[in-house]
């Protein structure tokens, strides 16, 4: 059965670091990538990476988080530095079989979320 499950987040102070797991099973994936939700917000993509290490960053994010992933684990991870309270969201991770994409119904599976909160 396709699982995706995330770990990792929690509350860090403005200006820290933390970083998210994305655990895979089931099968392999093309694309994995990191969306976030704010409260009151919709749902908007992070970055996104490919089974060959191709990444796409939206510009919130781009200089501050990194993305890479463990095929052989079939894992991938978000390594999130210099935190901002804009940055306080519930991730996501999600997969899918075809190339990258930005678009949230591009996605087949999802995980649950894990909460990040930056405080000043």
């Amino acid at each position: 059965q396709v699982q995706l499950v995330e770990s990792g987040g929690g509350l860090v102070q403005a200006g820290g670091s933390l970083r998210l797991s994305c655990a895979a099973s089931g099968r392999s994936f093309y694309v994995i990538s990191w969306f976030r939700q704010a409260p009151g917000a919709e749902r908007e993509f992070v970055v996104g990476i490919t089974n060959g290490g191709s990444t796409d960053f939206a510009d919130s994010v781009k200089g501050r988080f990194t993305i890479s992933r463990d095929n052989d684990k079939n894992t991938a991870y978000l390594r999130m530095n210099s935190l901002k309270p804009e940055d306080t969201a519930v991730y996501y991770c999600a997969a899918r079989r075809g190339p990258m994409s930005r678009s949230r119904n591009g996605y087949d599976y999802w995980g649950r979320g894990t909460q990040v909160t930056v405080s000043s």
